[in-house]
């Protein structure tokens, strides 16, 4: 089957140089770069060797542009697949959002002329941000999503998307680190002690601990993207930071029914015995004292952050008797939302 003549340059517009390769990194589209964020020392009262991933700096000002480019990678691919004759539409997709994924998608898939996003939103969400994202071109759609967990046929159903694509799952697109191998990869090559990582879907912790296990678990053959020591990882202690608190300031943390969480503790407390990460790893509560201390330290050290992408920096605050003085300790900053 053609494509039209919009589809032929839109399938062109969409450059994705390598997978893998470092020289030749595919995020962010305009200006590919590896590490596409930096990671800097901060200061923070009475700790030493304390550092920061900072993903404020994305487009739209969290880690999830990086899930943004994705889908615009699967467009081409499904753009590919129409020209074959194997597809003969483009679905749109649907996904379960706080806003922060959703408003980055919308925005990536309006500036390649792609299909616009469903939305699907608690019915009490801010109706600031519910109107950002119709105002952006989101169809937004409303639900109670305490009541219970909604799965792929769920959503697509409260969307009306039937026969489209959800995307609140990676489990839909193929491998599951499909969002941020690039982002977990540049987090292993710092060699820290000590990573510290928001938990909301989860994505990104069980992004990070499969690719750690990987390269730990590899004597030989490593992915280019490593260049970090693979006997460290072994000994680092990979920490999650959420809430079960519904009423918190990290209010993109929690969520009463999530769909498609991955974590098992039986399985990362099996990627422990073997020794493919730290005795410590585990995903713990953020107490709230914590997240609104964490914020302080956060505007000291001039960072763009909200409680809930600065919950690592919090759970670091509130282990800090565990944690050894001298140890690295790198903290995953996701950003916070920029509004037009």
């Amino acid at each position: 089957m053609t494509l039209t003549s919009q589809e032929e340059e839109i399938l062109d517009s969409i450059h994705v140089p390598s997978d893998n390769d470092p020289k030749k990194p595919e995020f962010p589209p305009d200006n590919p770069k590896f590490p596409s964020t930096p990671t800097f020392e901060i200061q923070v009262p009475g700790m030493q060797n304390v550092w920061v991933k900072d993903e404020s700096v994305n487009p739209t000002g969290t880690h999830k542009d990086r899930m943004a480019w994705e889908m615009v990678v699967t467009y081409k691919n499904l753009l590919l697949a129409k020209k074959a004759g194997v597809t003969d539409y483009l679905p749109h997709m649907s996904i379960i959002s706080s806003g922060s994924a959703g408003i980055a998608i919308q925005k990536m898939l309006k500036k390649y002329r792609l299909p616009d996003l469903k939305v699907l939103v608690h019915f009490n969400m801010s109706a600031d941000i519910k109107d950002y994202l119709k105002k952006i071109g989101c169809h937004v759609y409303e639900t109670d999503l305490g009541k219970r967990v909604l799965l792929t046929d769920d959503i697509l159903r409260l969307t009306d998307n039937v026969g489209g694509i959800d995307i609140t799952s990676d489990d839909a697109l193929g491998p599951f680190d499909v969002f941020y191998d690039w982002m977990s990869y540049d987090i292993l090559n710092k060699n820290a002690d000590w990573v510290f990582v928001p938990y909301g879907t989860g994505h990104l912790y069980e992004n990070v601990i499969n690719i750690a296990q990987r390269e730990a678990s590899s004597f030989v053959f490593h992915d280019r993207r490593f260049q970090g020591d693979h006997k460290k990882i072994g000994k680092c202690h990979f920490i999650g930071s959420t809430t079960n608190n519904p009423t918190s300031i990290a209010d993109k943390l929690y969520s009463p029914h999530l769909p498609f969480v991955h974590l098992d503790p039986h399985w990362i407390n099996l990627a422990k015995r073997k020794g493919h990460i730290g005795a410590k790893s585990r995903v713990g509560i953020v107490r709230e004292e914590s997240l609104q201390e964490a914020m302080k330290i956060a505007q000291m050290n001039d960072l763009t952050a909200e409680p809930s992408g600065i919950a690592g920096l919090a759970m670091l605050l509130q282990m800090k008797d565990e944690v050894p003085e001298e140890d690295k300790k790198l903290i995953v900053n996701t950003g916070k939302v920029k509004y037009e």
